[in-house]
């Protein structure tokens, strides 16, 4: 995939459809509930087979999207999440409307496995992801706005993820068509960098996610039956909180790796993890509106770095998807815990629960920020990574070449590696020392080092 800055924008609007789904996921989960006489639990249940689905799909193309290039898989997704969505609009039954979520699901996950590994080949993924938040945060707020008033049951939130889908098919022919593998020398089947601590950041991510979206999806029905509230309140909640999670992620984009990117992943957890006790705990318009606001403004700027941080774990963009379909199980998983949690223990005690995993969870997560791929260079960093120290350097280069000696704080030149073709050493090579003319090691070195 292509890392021009031109190519972001058909990434966006990918990792848009991809990710909207999961967005809405409160409105669906509620108005399956509501209009297909589901319980809670079932309705969380159905949600869950969507985001699985979705897992599965970014499981199943971790390391093969550079394979058979952007182009054919990204409309692949967009087609299965039209049709498997616009299924479930149109049907009336609920096997119906499992199977088409589960197609749906499948293609919002080939989508997104698509963004992410294209966000992770570009010079700035912190960006490019926070850009991707922007806009599916934009158009989750346009929607939680307009569903209320327009009515339609079950269907309208389905044929709305359709439609998007459907909107961006004309992005993909701007998608890079050819195969990564033709732009990089290194080796598609190459082995995984950084693996221990890609692996504790997709098993943080799950954890993560499926705490935020424990809550996420029986959010709606803390506003109408524990807050009191109606849908249509309940959803202007949802917009403002969108907008404002707008606001959150326009300010990590502009922030960029200015503080890193341990600062806002430890600090920002904690923030949300103090969102979802005062979420869940919300009797009235103030405190129910106050929590989903200020978890949902740190919420994706939490999530950028956390895409950007796994984006910096492998050009190829697969800890990329890897920790992304792991964050999808979570997501999926959350719906039904939620559900499980609110039934069984009450919503106060479910946000206690959901708060105390968040925070065992920043120490890890935060950790790996810290020591892994894509840190800022601090003093010493170069010596650490075999190189001279940038004093030695200056001084014995007279300063002459202070530009190829990294600033303090400047980010990681990537490294390219290079093939060296061996050439066999000729018995003619090996000679004794001699006389200009002769058969001397001069000569003989001569004659090696010219090849």
């Amino acid at each position: 995939m292509s890392s021009r800055p031109g190519a972001a924008w058909p990434l966006v609007a990918v990792f848009t459809a991809g990710y909207l789904a999961s967005y809405l996921l409160p409105t669906v989960v509620g108005r399956l509930s509501a209009h297909l006489g589901l319980s809670p639990a079932q309705a969380g249940l159905v949600g869950s087979a969507l985001l699985l689905s979705s897992a599965g799909a970014g499981f199943a193309l971790a390391g093969r999207v550079e394979r058979f290039g952007a182009r054919t898989p990204a409309r692949a997704g967009l087609v299965l999440a039209a049709v498997g969505y616009g299924s479930a609009a149109l049907a009336g039954s609920v096997p119906l409307v499992v199977l088409g979520v589960m197609v749906g699901g499948f293609g919002s996950g080939t989508a997104t496995a698509v963004a992410a590994a294209g966000i992770a080949a570009r010079r700035d993924p912190h960006r490019t992801s926070s850009l991707g938040l922007l806009t599916v945060s934009a158009t989750a707020g346009v929607l939680y706005l307009t569903i209320p008033h327009l009515g339609g049951g079950h269907r309208l939130p389905f044929a709305a993820i359709a439609l998007v889908a459907l909107l961006v098919w004309p992005a993909t022919a701007r998608l890079d068509g050819v195969r990564a593998a033709e732009e990089t020398s290194s080796p598609v089947t190459g082995r995984l960098p950084h693996r221990r601590s890609g692996l504790v950041l997709a098993g943080g991510m799950l954890i993560w996610s499926m705490a935020q979206n424990a809550l996420w999806g029986v959010s709606s029905r803390i506003g109408l039956d524990q807050a009191g509230l109606s849908e249509v309140t309940v959803g202007a909640v949802f917009a403002a909180a969108l907008g404002a999670g707008l606001l959150g992620v326009t300010g990590a984009g502009l922030l960029g790796a200015r503080l890193g990117r341990a600062v806002p992943i430890g600090l920002g957890t904690v923030v949300i993890a103090a969102s979802i006790v005062l979420s869940s705990s919300a009797r009235d318009l103030g405190s129910f509106a106050t929590g989903e606001i200020m978890w949902n403004t740190v919420y994706p700027v939490v999530l950028s770095y956390l895409i950007g941080l796994a984006a910096s774990l492998d050009v190829r963009g697969r800890w990329a998807v890897l920790a992304g379909s792991a964050s999808s199980v979570g997501v999926a998983c959350g719906p039904l815990l939620g559900s499980v949690l609110s039934e069984e223990a009450g919503y106060p005690a479910m946000g206690l629960i959901l708060g105390a995993a968040t925070l065992l969870v920043a120490a890890p997560v935060t950790a790996v920020a810290l020591h892994t791929g894509g840190r800022p260079l601090v003093p010493g960093s170069v010596r650490r990574r075999g190189g001279a120290p940038a004093a030695l350097l200056a001084a014995t280069t007279g300063g002459g070449l202070s530009g190829a000696v990294p600033k303090l704080g400047s980010p990681e030149q990537a490294v390219t590696e290079l093939r060296v073709r061996r050439r066999r050493l000729v018995r003619s090579a090996i000679r004794t020392a001699g006389p200009d003319g002769g058969s001397g090691q001069s000569n003989a070195y001569a004659s090696t080092s010219d090849r």
